[in-house]
């Protein structure tokens, strides 16, 4: 669906999910996720308030972009794993993938888990997206492990798997030149080894 708006003599500009994504990403990265309005996002984008409103259900929503999409790839990418694999192994090897991305777009990835992880105002609607993610985590873990999706074992690893893949998106934030997908690969391994460092040396 696209939605058009005449500004002059010629051929109305399209108005797409893509453009209001990367307009509001350049004025939140700018001036501030809270001193944003979608009143702003409209008047640069060149449209109306309530055509922000027919492509997003809410400012909030902006930041996170197709996040059913997000969800559905990283189910597909879970039942792909072999289930031969150990399970934290498993998941983490689904959820590289899932956030493996081009070059072009890590910038704006970049802006959106900036905002995610610091916008205050972005922490209450940032549950519920991870409340779903963690779901889909389960959800797996359970199917293997036998049991149902709200047992201990499935929803303790549904809530480590969050907190490797925060803790990796947070130290590619704060490090530009850190490579995401490593980061992952090496949060998830730290769950499958069991946080087993080398002892240092007895004096």
């Amino acid at each position: 669906m696209q939605s058009t708006r005449r500004t002059g003599p010629g051929r109305p500009p399209s108005t797409t999910h893509a453009t209001i994504t990367r307009v509001a990403l350049r004025l939140f990265s700018a001036n501030g996720f809270e001193a944003t309005t979608v009143e702003d996002i409209a008047a640069a984008v060149g449209t109306h308030r309530r055509t922000v409103f027919r492509y997003f259900p809410s400012k909030n929503d902006i930041v996170w972009g197709d996040f059913d999409w997000v969800i559905a790839r990283l189910v597909r990418l879970l039942d792909a794993q072999d289930d031969r694999l150990p399970l934290v192994e498993a998941i983490g090897r689904a959820v590289v993938a899932s956030n493996s991305y081009p070059e072009e777009a890590l910038p704006e990835l970049r802006i959106r888990m900036t905002l995610i992880t610091t916008a205050p105002s972005l922490q209450a609607h940032s549950m519920l997206r991870y409340a779903a993610w963690r779901t889909v985590v389960a959800d797996y873990a359970a199917r293997r492990l036998g049991l149902h999706g709200t047992a201990l074992a499935p929803q303790v690893l549904g809530f480590a798997a969050l907190g490797a893949s925060t803790a990796a998106f947070t130290q590619w934030v704060n490090a530009p030149d850190a490579d995401l997908e490593q980061l992952l690969a090496d949060a998830y391994a730290l769950l499958s080894d069991g946080f087993a460092f080398p002892r240092p040396a007895t004096p």
